[in-house]
Parts: C-alpha cells; sequence; structure tokens
C-alpha cells in the first residue's frame, strides 16, 4: 500500500469523525479524498460519496429514530421529490454528457473538471455560510401550517445537487427546514439525515449499471468512516461541533480554492 493512500484512509476516518461531530459535512471531504488520494475519477467518485455519505447517515438516523426526533411526514414530503431528482440525474442525465465538454484556447474543459469545478463552487458557498453564520436563531417555533409545494421545489433543487456532485446537502437542508419551514433544531437535524440517507442511497442505486464499482475498496472505505462516526460520537463529549464549524469552514474554503488551482491551471 502506497503512502497516499494511508493518508486516503485516514481522511476517511476524518469524514466519519466529522459526520459523528458536527452531523454533515462528511461529503465535502470524502469527494477530493477519493478524487486525488485514490485517483478515481470524478464520476464515480460522486458515486462512491452517495453510498458512504448515505450508509453513514443511515447510522445516525436509527440513533434519531429511537430518540422520537424524525418528522416523518415532512422528511417524506421533502424526500419523494429529492430522490426522484438524483435518481433520474444519476441514471439518466449524467451519462448524457459529452466527456469533452468545450475547448478554450487549446483548454479542453471535460465532464470531470466541469464536475470538480461545479463542486469547488459550492464548496465555497457552504464554507461561506459556515464561516459568516453564528447561529441560526430559533424561536417561534409553533406549529404551522407547512408551505408544502416550497417542501417539494427545495427537494428537488436538493436532489438536483446530489445528483451532479453528490453531496448530502445538509447544509442547505438544515437552514431551509428551521428558517422556511419553522422546524425545531434538533429535529431539523434529524430530519435532514433521513432525507440525506434515503436520497444518497436512492442515488446510488441510479448509478448502478451506469459505474463500474469497486465493492472491496468501497466497503472499506464506508467502515472505515462509519467507525469514525463512533469516534466522533465521542469526541462530541468533550467538543462541541458549532464552535468547529467555523474552523471546518476555512478548511473547505482552502480545498475548494486548492480543487480550482488543480483542476484549472
Amino acid at each position: 500500500m502506497e503512502l497516499i493512500e494511508i493518508f486516503g484512509y485516514i481522511g476517511a476516518l476524518i469524514v466519519g469523525v466529522t459526520l459523528g461531530l458536527m452531523g454533515g459535512g462528511g461529503s465535502i471531504i470524502a469527494i477530493p479524498i477519493l478524487t486525488y488520494l485514490f485517483h478515481i475519477n470524478p464520476i464515480t467518485t460522486t458515486a462512491y460519496s452517495l453510498f458512504v455519505v448515505g450508509t453513514s447517515s443511515s447510522i445516525g438516523t436509527l440513533n434519531n429514530w429511537k430518540k422520537g426526533l424524525i418528522e416523518y411526514k415532512l422528511a417524506v414530503v421533502f424526500a419523494i421529490p429529492a430522490f426522484l431528482a438524483v435518481y433520474v440525474v444519476r441514471k439518466y442525465l449524467m451519462p448524457l454528457i459529452p466527456m469533452e465538454i468545450i475547448t478554450v484556447n487549446d483548454f479542453v474543459i471535460t465532464k470531470d473538471i466541469a464536475i470538480m469545478v461545479f463542486f469547488a463552487v459550492i464548496m465555497i458557498f457552504s464554507a461561506t455560510s459556515m464561516i459568516k453564520k453564528k447561529k441560526i436563531i430559533e424561536s417561534n417555533y409553533n406549529p404551522i401550517h407547512h408551505n408544502y409545494l416550497l417542501i417539494v421545489i427545495i427537494g428537488i433543487i436538493i436532489g438536483l445537487l446530489t445528483g451532479v456532485i453528490g453531496i448530502g446537502g445538509g447544509f442547505i437542508i438544515i437552514p431551509a427546514l428551521v428558517l422556511l419551514l419553522k422546524i425545531e433544531m434538533k429535529k431539523a437535524v434529524a430530519t435532514t439525515l433521513f432525507i440525506i440517507a434515503i436520497k444518497s442511497l436512492v442515488g446510488f442505486l441510479g448509478d448502478l449499471g451506469n459505474t463500474e464499482i469497486n465493492w472491496g475498496f468501497l466497503l472499506i472505505f464506508t467502515t472505515i468512516s462509519i467507525s469514525g462516526i463512533f469516534f466522533g460520537h465521542y469526541l462530541s463529549s468533550y467538543i462541541k461541533g458549532s464552535n468547529l464549524k467555523k474552523s471546518f469552514g476555512w478548511m473547505v474554503l482552502f480545498i475548494a480554492f486548492a480543487i480550482l488551482y488543480i483542476e484549472l491551471f
């Protein structure tokens, strides 16, 4: 095993620790690790990320289910358009994108480059929100009539993003549930994890038949990540994930600019 692969498996552990500490952010780390440390092409990387994030989120969902924190009706209304969108993107739209999209001054923008650049842009938005936003203020969480049309629209948008770049989308879903739909924070986080688990695994199913899966490697990477989740849960007793969010945001921002440099220069 090469040294860079050892760092990659350490990265798999960090993916899990991040999920355990913060309840999200795993895919933002997983995709660069799979792409640049294991030299897996971005199409396959996004598929692997869906499996890793979906499986890992399922572990957290079981715990939240026992605590009764999941808003199932809201989750189903949100998840159905989300996983339909991600399945259609992974199964039908992604294979239609040509490997060479456009050539600019002898620089060929390939499908792989386009995916990683788009991913980096999303990372920048995510990092900015983590660095600037101190806390989502919880107030006036009285039962209200949910705007289900808005839920469906948000679900489709999240599904499209997940389908293209393989992210869980928790940094978008949680604010949407809290600020737009007035869901209590703890229930929003739990419901988000449930939604991510469903749509990520359904999205991965859309890759079966289109993408060659190295199951041996994927299961090892996922198992290490899951062990990291339990370690992260242990650390969360001593370290608050909210205190790490700003530092994590700066790290994500650095990785995003590194990806842009690697892909474009």
